[in-house]
């Protein structure tokens, strides 16, 4: 077998409506769009959402909630990524340099998913209450930037 032998299976592709092709198609003259009106028209039809003039369902809702400006967005790494690498200071800059983080942000947060068995030395922005536990447990240093 070829790759120019290759044909999709009888029946298997649709062929496509081909409208306003005349009167005998039965597709012809207003094809299939039916005698004026706003559907019938190039660019016709609604916005998704739209209904009718009546107050939209998304307008009619409440908002809901408050997001602070002043949050800060850090890159997170969880203690289980550490303990797969075979460094004992571990930096921002390590981190980057390894592909554990791509995008710094507001700086790095070390959460405490996952066991840590070896005493390691980190240094980042921020750390969860768990991870801290973890790395100082494992006779580790914490370091917070």
């Amino acid at each position: 077998m070829k790759l120019s032998d290759l044909a999709p299976a009888p029946g298997s592709r649709k062929r496509k409506k081909r409208v306003g092709r005349g009167p005998g198609s039965g597709h012809g003259k207003t094809s299939c769009r039916g005698h004026k009106g706003q559907k019938a028209r190039t660019g016709g039809g609604t916005k998704p959402g739209f209904e009718g003039g009546q107050m939209p369902l998304q307008r009619r809702l409440p908002k809901r909630g408050f997001t602070s400006i002043f949050q800060k967005q850090y890159a997170v790494v969880n203690l289980a990524a550490l303990d797969k690498l075979s460094e004992t200071a571990i930096t921002p800059e390590f981190l980057i340099k390894e592909g554990l983080v791509k995008n710094v942000r507001d700086g790095i947060k070390i959460l405490g998913s996952g066991e840590i068995n070896r005493p390691i030395s980190v240094s980042a922005h921020a750390f969860s209450s768990s991870a801290k536990d973890k790395i100082i447990k494992a006779q580790g240093k914490v370091e917070v930037i």
